[in-house]
């Protein structure tokens, strides 16, 4: 079993030297819908949502990779290949300065518009409610991711170890969404609440309009 994982560890490394750019996207989205499939099942949904994953894999393929490859070659070509840890703290500080709220607003917007196919306005007012706390939160963590990433990390390898971290990251914020959709859900009288069974249930004419379902 060794000799296969350092085989395969082998050819993904050639293929990250050959075909950098195909390479991290699609890393990135094997480890979005990862992710986004460890947050169904924490949020007790039973049956995976296969549209949702795939929405999911498509953003960390088509946006997720694609822009962490870029960012740091741009990164590398502003900082001059410098790596002293001055040069990493100015890394560290451009980036939480620039792409992490982008991303954060681009993530937020992307689940609510795309995935849940929620109206615009109601998005926005929920971006605009929780975009604040979100950012401040990843503020406290992903300096460090960052700071390791820019110090110890190869630069083919800080894509990886990037978008490895981020499928942990947005897991939690899933979830935030997953809560947001069952309140709206509950105001508006879309569930019937069976306490008998003490479970929640769609209204079948209303199934076509949500892709998500939560528990409480």
């Amino acid at each position: 079993m060794s000799d296969i994982t350092k085989d395969a560890w082998r050819k993904y490394l050639i293929q990250l030297q050959v075909h950098p750019l195909r390479t991290k996207a699609i890393t990135a989205g094997i480890l979005a819908g990862f992710s986004d499939a460890v947050a169904q099942k924490i949020s007790g949904i039973k049956k995976l949502q296969i549209r949702r994953l795939l929405l999911i894999m498509l953003y960390g393929f088509a946006y997720g990779g694609p822009f962490g490859h870029f960012l740091h070659k741009l990164i590398d070509i502003i900082f001059k290949g410098k790596n002293d840890n001055k040069t990493v703290a100015k890394k560290v500080l451009l980036e939480q300065l620039t792409s992490s709220p982008w991303n954060n607003m681009v993530f937020m917007m992307y689940y609510g518009l795309v995935i849940e196919g929620r109206p615009f306005g109601l998005v926005k007012n929920k971006v605009q409610r929780d975009y604040p706390s979100v950012q401040l939160t990843a503020w406290k963590f992903w300096p460090i991711v960052g700071w390791v990433n820019y110090q110890y990390m190869p630069p083919q390898f800080r894509v990886l170890f990037h978008s490895f971290v981020a499928s942990c990251w947005c897991a939690p914020i899933s979830l935030c969404f997953l809560s947001f959709i069952y309140r709206f859900m509950l105001i508006w009288g879309i569930f019937d609440i069976e306490s008998k069974y003490n479970s929640l249930h769609l209204k079948r004419s209303d199934t076509r309009n949500f892709q998500t379902s939560c528990l409480v």
